[in-house]
């Protein structure tokens, strides 16, 4: 069943810590026999400020052959994972942008009955985790989609303790998501995965 099953995995991600959860829930999805698509959003920042910063112009080079994202991704997924990370609570603009731009695909109904979920890091603890990922789940009610989250459904989630999606603080890009953080990310990917599936299922039958 879930090898139909056709997930996108779109990011925004500046010095690479949400790359890394990207990776992870692009791994887990994959290994359930899904087919699978990491998409990146365009950079709206400039050059010049890129350039300031090592590792931000080092991730950039890294993933200069990571497609960006197109609104076909989302109408070609039965199951649409984004992740961002934190900008004052809320999602990063580059995301936003590429949110923004799916007016046309909401208008049509082309962006209901899909399963869609999230994960997001910050540089500090408490900030702005939850808020983030709640933010990305009112597009998806907008859109309507089944948001599917891992809750506190596995023992690791008492560990990772965020319910709402794959989470991780970086201390400004310092530390690497741990294996809390990349098992969070697999487990959101694996319980969207498994819903979307049976969801797709359902509404064929």
């Amino acid at each position: 069943m879930a090898a139909q099953t056709r997930v996108a995995v779109i990011y925004y991600s500046a010095t690479g810590i949400t790359y890394q959860l990207a990776k992870a829930v692009c791994e887990a999805a994959g290994d359930t026999g899904a087919e699978v698509r990491l998409r990146k959003v365009r950079e709206l920042a400039p050059d010049e400020a890129i350039r300031a910063n090592a590792g931000w112009h080092a991730h950039r080079l890294q993933t200069q052959d990571v497609p960006e994202a197109e609104p076909d991704d989302l109408t070609w997924a039965d199951v649409v994972i984004l992740g961002s990370p934190t900008r004052y609570g809320l999602v990063a603009a580059q995301l936003k942008q590429f949110i923004d731009t799916t007016g046309p695909l909401w208008t049509r109904g082309a962006l209901a009955d899909k399963v869609y979920s999230a994960f997001t890091s910050t540089a500090t603890l408490h900030g702005g985790q939850e808020t983030t990922l709640t933010s990305l789940f009112s597009v998806f009610y907008h859109w309507g989609g089944i948001v599917v989250t891992p809750g506190y459904t596995d023992p690791s989630q008492f560990v990772a303790g965020n319910p709402y999606g794959a989470s991780h603080t970086s201390n400004n890009a310092e530390v690497a998501p741990d294996s809390t953080a990349l098992g969070a990310a697999a487990l959101t990917a694996r319980r969207a995965v498994r819903i979307g599936a049976a969801l797709k299922q359902g509404l064929a039958g």
